[in-house]
């Protein structure tokens, strides 16, 4: 018997099929409801593959062994047997956002049952759980969070790659007909492999996210009725998932999405998702996103506690309202190779204890916030003297150092209790209301106590200490920094309040790196700081309106030396600090965020209401054309019928020529119509190479 079970909403539906066994099959998924008629699809024909009776490719988590010769998304055994699964008994729970389905396999003895909900933003969010009901251990080898079923025919399939100081490049590829792989065995997301991806066929652009912080797959296959499915989860390392009798295993959520309307519309929909369901504030609601000073490509390592101060007494007049206290305060941290584990005052540098620099900060009307390395230990540390085993590490093989410094086995319960009390300690003897909560390295030999491989109950150890963190401290944010994006996925987010976006501040690269961001993550939990001149990666110089420019739509703050700056640099930095706290209730509004694909080296992006638009423009490289194109920019919510710009910022834009109608326009004199802005364009200046302006526009 055949049961169709369906969740949706205008903008997304998915629709399965449950048979009398096998897995479910997708019968539709995609943009809005598919109507009444998908009750009449027809199961497919027999004969396919060679095969005598039906047996559906496009389903949840397909296996091996049963007629599907496809890219199985579940697989395991007991020491080589029960290598087949084929569920039965389908139950059926409705929940309030969707359904759960629980399959039984009563030979193999494996349960396995899926969460699915929806969002109201067209998102379906998925789990799945797999239980061993067997006597004898089952050995998981692997177990996607999701399989999603996509259209035939050709396809271009959009990722985000990197580096260090590079992540979150976008990069287009046509997929052909063999299988699409991308695995992540770093131990956190990665600057290189971000388990994500958009995938465009025919009409309909699909996207998928797996909130997985550690090792991740994801896989595109082609079935033999010419679509794809593609697949999202975990990478579990040999022998990593041993299920005893009873014990189950949960994936990360994965999040999928199907639009009509293009790559930007599905983007918007993922950020959509992390203010609605994946952010967790204290009051429910997220209060404005302060204005950030990190000391750490201003002081370094060289913490003088009368400098520190200064600085502070500078970003207060500046208009910040969080200083940071960056690496450097605790052991004795003169530079990256000692101390990380011991995590106590350095009195060397901090005679009277932290509390006098919090006490002024604090004075002076800003938040304090702390920099926090707790998975890590450097071998030049009290802690690793004592606890040498502490450290992940497999017996008769070397411990690689990475930046100096080894990782900590937190699926110890010794080592995780340790560091809470010293995190707790910390934040409850002092005023923090902030923690920077770093990882600088990858995960390697990445053993525990028995020799076995902890990557994924390593990773669900950390999320288990930032929960434990919380729940003591709940009115203190956690950033997830990972030498820059390195962790960067909707799974830490559950634990944290903000991204670092990357560690590299230069103001070119960042218009790169932040477009790839904002395909995943909203504006307000990308950290974007306006750092000094020349730039500590790359060496370039940029104006100081330039710097803003790029940064002011995001998590603002300022990675600079406050004192270095001149008086008239200091008063244009606060005028750009004021212009982004205006701006904010506006930048920072839940699916107010747009940003187009960049022309000519030409990039824009924003943020619009129905009653008010900011519009970012800014320029790269020099352009090719000797006339830029009209600006075309596909705003969203806005309704009003007649446009004006209101303000230019900087007052005196680096534009390389202007024609009267040009002046016109940018002094508010003509105005336009959404559909001009949507479709014809704008007739802006050019811009000089690394420069840019942003246009407050108002209705008529």
């Amino acid at each position: 018997m055949r049961r169709l079970v369906s969740i949706g909403n205008e903008r997304l539906s998915l629709v399965l099929a449950l048979q009398d066994e096998g897995m479910p099959e997708m019968v539709y998924f995609g943009p809005g409801c598919p109507g009444e008629e998908i009750s009449l699809s027809a199961e497919r024909a027999s004969r396919i593959n060679g095969m005598d009776v039906s047996v559906p490719s496009a389903v949840l988590l397909p296996v091996g062994g049963l007629g599907f010769f496809g890219w199985p998304a579940l697989a395991g055994h007991r020491n080589g047997r029960d290598f087949l699964l084929n569920f039965q008994d389908w139950q059926v729970e409705h929940t309030t956002m969707g359904v759960v389905l629980r399959g039984l396999d009563r030979v193999a003895a494996i349960a396995v049952a899926f969460e699915l909900a929806i969002h109201d933003c067209g998102v379906v969010a998925t789990a799945v759980t797999v239980t061993n009901h067997g006597t004898e251990t089952y050995t998981l080898d692997r177990c996607m969070a999701a399989t999603m079923a996509v259209g035939d025919g050709p396809a271009v399939l959009t990722s985000l790659s990197g580096m260090w100081g590079r992540e979150f490049r976008l990069s287009s590829e046509p997929l052909g007909r063999s299988l699409w792989m991308q695995e992540s065995r770093r131990g956190r997301t990665s600057h290189d492999r971000f388990p994500g991806l958009f995938l465009t066929t025919g009409r309909t652009t699909y996207a998928i996210h797996v909130g997985a912080s550690g090792n991740h797959q994801l896989a595109v296959d082609l079935i033999d009725d010419g679509r794809r499915l593609v697949h999202g989860g975990e990478l579990f390392e040999p022998g990593e998932v041993l299920l005893e009798a009873g014990q189950s295993y949960h994936s990360p959520q994965a999040y999928l999405t199907a639009s009509f309307d293009g790559v930007a519309c599905a983007a918007s929909r993922l950020r959509a998702v992390v203010d609605e369901a994946i952010l967790d504030w204290p009051d429910a609601k997220a209060p404005p996103r302060p204005v950030t000073l990190n000391t750490w490509e201003g002081s370094y390592f060289d913490h003088r506690l009368d400098a520190l101060k200064a600085q502070a007494e500078v970003a207060a007049e500046l208009g910040v309202e969080r200083f940071v206290l960056d690496d450097g305060w605790f052991g004795r941290r003169d530079d990256d190779t000692s101390s990380l584990g011991d995590w106590s005052v350095d009195h060397r540098k901090y005679p009277s204890g932290l509390e006098p620099l919090i006490d002024h900060v604090i004075g002076l009307g800003m938040e304090f916030g702390l920099w926090f390395e707790p998975e890590m230990v450097s071998p030049d540390s009290d802690l690793y003297r004592a606890h040498p085993d502490w450290a992940l590490g497999i017996a008769g093989r070397p411990r690689p150092l990475s930046r100096q410094q080894l990782v900590l086995d937190l699926t110890r319960q010794e080592v995780s209790d340790y560091l809470f009390d010293r995190i707790d300690a910390m934040l409850g003897a002092h005023r923090i209301s902030y923690v920077k909560w770093d990882m600088n390295r990858d995960l390697t030999n990445a053993g525990g106590f028995d020799g076995r491989a902890v990557t994924a109950s390593q990773t669900r150890a950390v999320h288990a200490l930032m929960d434990r963190v919380r729940k003591r401290h709940p009115a203190v944010e956690i950033e997830s920094c990972a030498s820059g994006g390195g962790r960067a996925n909707y799974g830490v987010l559950r634990h944290t309040h903000r991204i670092w976006t990357s560690d590299c501040t230069d103001a070119l690269e960042r218009l790169e790196i932040q477009r790839g961001a904002t395909h995943f993550f909203p504006p307000s939990i990308l950290g974007a700081h306006i750092s000094g001149s020349p730039n500590h990666q790359t060496g370039r110089r940029h104006s100081l309106a330039f710097r803003a420019v790029v940064a002011l739509a995001y998590h603002l703050g300022v990675e600079l030396d406050p004192l270095t700056l001149a008086p008239d640099k200091r008063r244009e930095l606060a005028q750009w600090i004021a212009l982004h706290k205006r701006l904010r209730p506006l930048l920072h509004a839940s699916r107010a965020s747009f940003a187009g694909n960049p022309v000519d080296g030409r990039y824009v992006w924003g943020a619009a209401l129905p009653d008010r638009i900011a519009l970012f423009v800014a320029q790269g490289p020099t352009m090719l054309a000797e006339q830029p194109p009209p600006l075309q920019v596909a705003v969203p919510q806005a309704t009003a019928r007649r446009w004006r710009i209101a303000a230019v910022h900087p007052a005196a834009p680096a534009f390389v020529r202007l024609s009267a109608g040009q002046q016109a326009l940018l002094a508010g004199e003509s105005d336009f119509s959404l559909d001009t802005l949507r479709h014809a364009g704008l007739a802006l200046p050019m811009l000089r190479p690394e420069s840019g302006v942003i246009l407050e526009i108002e209705p008529v």
